[in-house]
């Protein structure tokens, strides 16, 4: 199997299950026990807090575990939500948002979602975002760093910037961005900040919330009181270990790292425009994370394509992971201004630093063999796409 799609996951790297075996083993303590074997972990954890920390320029201090980037969304804006004055009643947010930011708002109760849109490529009008934060009543704004579906980098530190300037607290989903792009929460200036572990070759299960420092928060788990009383509930030791480690590599493996995978999906994307005709590369050119390809076919539908691609040996997919099966264009495709047809002829190609030059030519090959086949199969009058989705 070709596996071209890690903006759904990421396969662990070695290093990072080397680094956790120990603690599903032999160094199996809980952190929170009294003796010295447990201390031990009680370090480690420290160690990987530190790590998780500087990846993204901050202090350890900040950095809240949590068991994944939902929940690392759904507690920085409940908190925010908690917080704020009851005369605030109004989110700021993008129509691009991931569903973990998105349903969260909507859940809650006496507020109202400003939804701002996006240009044809994918970014967020900003002078439509200084409206919307500046109006009265807004209680916080969120915005992702990186789209999951595209991989259009939103314009973060201006938006941030507006937010601030009419004192309004800034949350941002930077789920798609670690490992992706440079994520620097001091530079940027933001208040909150979400994590993933399994995006970037840590394991699943695990996640990160930066809160900084001086900064209010409200846990969304209450109990023993662990993570300085943020985030209570035995610590997932092991894989936290691992999402250090993760975050260690990515560190020391960006910039020439981050260049070869761009490279990659810039081969992939040039072999397939190079092969076809009717193919639209998606997305602003200028402001995309390198390892992500968003291409759209002319008479061809991605649910087709996709059965094809798996009988073919690879694995990517037509968006979102958490949108499989629901047999619709995207949220994020109808802001971009996609039509039905568009989006529905649409796939998403992500690479991560574990995928070669002969798979990026391969997954190449076989998308083009794909798609000839289903446009044969659409002219011939045959079944243009094959559903194999499940609601």
């Amino acid at each position: 199997m070709i596996y071209l799609d890690s903006n759904a996951t990421t396969q662990v790297q070695p290093a990072v299950l080397e680094a956790m075996l120990p603690y599903l083993q032999d160094q199996c303590y809980n952190p929170s026990s009294g003796y010295r074997a447990a201390k031990g972990v009680k370090e480690a954890l420290s160690q990987a807090r530190e790590q998780v920390a500087a990846l993204i320029s901050a202090q350890p201090e900040e950095i809240v575990f949590t068991g994944c980037g939902t929940e690392s969304n759904n507690a920085a804006i409940l908190s925010l939500a908690h917080s704020v004055s009851p005369e605030k009643r109004v989110i700021v947010t993008s129509a691009i948002e991931h569903s973990a930011v998105l349903r969260v708002c909507e859940h809650l109760e006496g507020f109202q979602v400003h939804l701002v849109g996006v240009d044809e490529g994918g970014r967020l009008d900003l002078e439509a975002w200084e409206r919307a934060v500046s109006s009265e009543g807004v209680a916080f704004a969120t915005l992702m760093w990186a789209n999951n579906e595209t991989g259009v980098i939103q314009p973060l530190k201006e938006a941030c910037a507006l937010a601030h300037k009419y004192n309004v607290p800034f949350h941002t989903d930077a789920i798609q961005a670690i490992g992706k792009t440079v994520v620097d929460a001091r530079e940027s200036d933001v208040d909150y900040l979400s994590i993933s572990g399994h995006k970037f070759h840590a394991p699943k299960g695990v996640g990160a919330l930066y809160i900084k420092k001086g900064l209010p928060f409200e846990p969304l788990l209450l109990g023993g009181g662990q993570e300085g009383g943020r985030r209570s509930g035995t610590e997932n030791v092991a894989s936290i270990i691992g999402m250090g480690k993760a975050a260690e590599l990515v560190m020391e493996q960006c910039g020439e790292k981050l260049k070869n995978i761009q490279s990659l999906r810039d081969l992939f994307e040039n072999t397939v425009l190079n092969g076809l005709e009717g193919v639209h590369v998606n997305g602003d050119p200028e402001h995309r994370a390198g390892n992500t390809s968003h291409l759209s076919f002319d008479d061809c539908e991605a649910a087709g394509l996709l059965v094809l691609l798996d009988e073919y040996g690879v694995a990517c997919s037509a968006g979102s992971a958490c949108m499989t099966g629901k047999q619709r264009p995207s949220h994020v495709q109808k802001a971009m201004g996609f039509s039905d047809r568009y989006a529905r002829s649409s796939l998403r190609i992500s690479f991560s630093i574990l995928n070669t030059k002969q798979e990026a030519l391969k997954g190449a090959q076989q998308l083009i063999k794909a798609v000839k086949k289903l446009r044969k199969v659409q002219g011939s009058g045959g079944v243009g796409s094959v559903m194999v989705y499940t609601s």
